[in-house]
Order: structure tokens, then C-alpha cells, then sequence
């Protein structure tokens, strides 16, 4: 039985080559490639058979063993999805003939509906800052700042690292747009809503942010991820919102309210930055599961 022991920090020729493969040749994030090398050292160091003799057997093994962790199906994936990848890169470049990851049956994942919040509740959550009374020594321009970076979230569906990326010059006023860069590097523009561009240009006003990044800490650099997770984390304690939220919450919330209000799935699709049309439907079941919903509150009988 395969044990999991953990990853090696010796680092594998093969993995590197790879790893240097997706960088610089398909233009993979950071957190791409950070989890794909864990996900490929974790097997490394749980089998010590070389990639060259690994046979489908290995990984059902391996399989088996991430199951008997009651690992999550989704993590589960993520690290076949390395493994898979990385041994069509072997075939491709002729270094095996045979992929024996494509063998191997994984489990589905389970379908679960995204949670969203209602309009009233996205409503409270961006006025937050303005009702925050705790007294922080720090400059007088990051409420201003937050609401930007809140507004912004649910204007424009961004992905979290998206936010944390954008520079001043992404930014067209004159437009009412901004330019993303998705997922492996793959740009596209997206509308900002009156509400968002006047929220940050009251912050680049006050900050003195006229270059560089766009949302900026207290040093002037730019804001980690973190730290803008904790933003919201912190103004969430200012509502009577229920559920945990996070960026992507806003995200969900952004896709299902503009369904909502007729937008069709397509338009949706390239707001959003999703390749494939099948991610971005999982959002037509939560505005019928909505609809439904409504239905059987409101009409008599239902």
C-alpha cells in the first residue's frame, strides 16, 4: 500500500524541465506552478519507482491512498490533473511512449452550488467601511481604498489575484473599462460600473496613486493577496451577513445577479475570463434554484 510521506525538497530534472515548460511556454501562474510541483514531489516521495517504470497500478495506489486520507475529490484531482499533464509533456517530448496516468478512473467531484449573496446583502457589505468606528492608525485614504477594492470586486467579477495585479494604467476612465489579465496570462477587458470608478478615484485622489499599482498598503507597495482577503474579512464583522465571505463570494454573486437581470450566458462567460462554457453554467442553477425559490414563497399555489 502506498504511504504519503512528505515531499522531498530534492528537486527532479524531469519536474523542473517541466515546471520551466509551463512558465515560459504556457504562461502558468505562480500558483500553478507551486501547486503542481507539490502535487508532483508528494508522488515523488510516496513512490520511489522512476517516472519511466511507473505503471497505472502506482497511481491507483496512490489513488487509494489520497482516498483513505479522506482527501477532498477536488484535491484529489488537482493532483492527477499535475500528474496527468506532466506525463503528456514526457510523451510529447518522446521521453516515454505511453501515458499510464490516462488509465487511471478518478472520482467525480461533487456538484455543489456556489453560495451568493443577495443584492441587500452585497449593498451592506459595500458600505461597511463607512460605518467602521474603530479608530486605526493608519492613513486617512484606505477606507477609501477599500471601498474601491469592494466596489471593484462586484463590479467587474475580478478573481482575487486579478484585483491584486491591476496597475493605475489598467484602468480607462474615459472608457468605464479595465484590462485584466486572467488565467495563463490571457487578457481581457472588462466594464466598471459608475458606482466603482468614482470609488477609485476618491481613493487615487486621496493616496496620490497616479502610476504603478493600483491598490497600495501602507508602505506604498503593492497589496498582497492576503492582504486584500482580510480587507474584506475585516469589514464583513461590520454586517449581519450569516456566511463566511471571500472574493470569490463576490465573484459568484457578480455572475448570478447579472443572470439574474437577463444577461445571457455567453456575455457572462467572457466577463467572468472562464475558457469553457460548462464553468461558467453552474450559475444557471443557482438563479433557477433562485427562481424556484421565489416561486414557492410568493405564489399562492405553489
Amino acid at each position: 500500500m502506498t504511504k504519503l510521506p512528505h515531499a522531498s525538497d530534492k528537486k527532479d530534472p524531469l519536474v523542473e524541465e517541466f515546471l520551466r515548460y509551463l512558465a515560459n511556454e504556457r504562461n502558468a501562474s505562480p500558483r500553478t506552478l507551486k501547486a503542481y510541483r507539490q502535487a508532483l514531489t508528494a508522488f515523488g516521495a510516496a513512490n520511489k519507482t522512476s517516472w519511466k517504470k511507473c505503471t497505472a497500478d502506482d497511481f491507483r495506489d496512490y489513488l487509494f491512498a489520497l482516498m483513505k486520507r479522506a482527501q477532498a475529490r477536488s484535491y484529489v484531482r488537482l493532483q492527477f490533473s499535475a500528474l496527468r499533464s506532466f506525463y503528456q509533456f514526457l510523451t510529447a517530448r518522446k521521453r516515454l511512449r505511453h501515458n499510464p496516468v490516462r488509465e487511471v478512473q478518478l472520482p467525480k467531484i461533487e456538484k455543489k452550488l456556489p453560495l451568493v449573496l443577495t443584492r441587500q446583502q452585497v449593498e451592506e457589505l459595500l458600505t461597511a467601511p463607512t460605518r467602521e468606528t474603530k479608530k486605526r492608525s493608519a492613513p486617512v485614504w484606505m477606507p477609501l481604498r477599500d471601498v474601491a477594492i469592494m466596489e471593484l470586486f462586484y463590479s467587474s467579477g475580478l478573481r482575487l489575484s486579478e484585483l491584486a495585479a491591476l496597475d493605475v494604467a489598467d484602468v480607462d476612465l474615459y472608457t468605464e473599462s479595465l484590462r485584466v489579465f486572467g488565467k495563463g496570462r490571457k487578457e481581457r477587458v472588462c466594464p466598471v460600473g459608475l458606482p466603482a470608478l468614482e470609488a477609485i478615484s476618491r481613493y487615487r485622489a486621496a493616496a496620490n496613486v497616479h502610476a504603478g499599482p493600483l491598490f497600495i498598503n501602507k508602505a506604498r507597495r503593492r497589496m498582497s493577496v492576503r492582504s486584500i482577503w482580510l480587507v474584506l474579512k475585516r469589514y464583513v464583522r461590520h454586517t449581519s451577513i450569516p456566511i463566511s465571505i471571500s472574493p470569490h463570494k463576490l465573484r459568484h454573486s457578480f455572475a448570478t445577479h447579472m443572470l439574474d437581470r437577463g444577461a445571457d450566458l455567453r456575455s457572462v462567460q467572457a466577463l467572468l475570463g472562464h475558457a469553457s462554457l460548462s464553468t461558467t453554467q453552474i450559475y444557471t442553477h443557482v438563479t433557477v434554484e433562485r427562481l424556484k425559490k421565489a416561486y414557492a414563497d410568493a405564489h399562492p399555489r405553489a
